[in-house]
């Protein structure tokens, strides 16, 4: 089992837990939407992942290929530049990450679902490149 997944960026992003950053970072996106529209179940559930997150890397852990393209970038990329397409560019997407650049990720959309599907990208990328 390889670390594709960082404890530290998974913590950080809880800070901002309440957005669900930290869940859809692990690949759990239908709770990584429903933190994000309830704020963290209301700080409930926020708090509660404090003591989840070493289990939550574990399973990115198994669960995601590991590769040249690392997680951690790519959702860094997303995260904070994902309107600019370079975590598509990142990922070697030279097409749609210049299109993500002229309509401003899509118009939105196309962030929404590349938090949706970051994980399942880079493992798929990472899974060609080691084959």
């Amino acid at each position: 089992m390889q670390d594709t997944h960082s404890k530290l960026i998974g913590y950080l992003l809880w800070i901002f837990g309440f957005t669900g950053a930290h869940r859809f970072y692990y690949g759990k996106p239908v709770t990584g939407t429903i933190w994000f529209l309830t704020l963290g179940l209301c700080g409930i559930g926020w708090l509660i992942d404090l003591f989840l997150i070493p289990a939550m890397d574990r399973e990115a852990d198994f669960r995601f290929q590991a590769g040249n393209i690392d997680y951690t970038v790519g959702w860094l990329l997303l995260t904070f530049l994902g309107v600019f397409g370079l975590h598509r560019m990142y990922m070697g997407k030279w097409l749609t990450g210049i299109l993500y650049l002229c309509t401003f990720g899509f118009f939105l959309i196309g962030i929404l679902v590349d938090f949706w599907t970051l994980n399942d990208q880079i493992s798929v990328k990472n899974s060609e490149r080691n084959a």
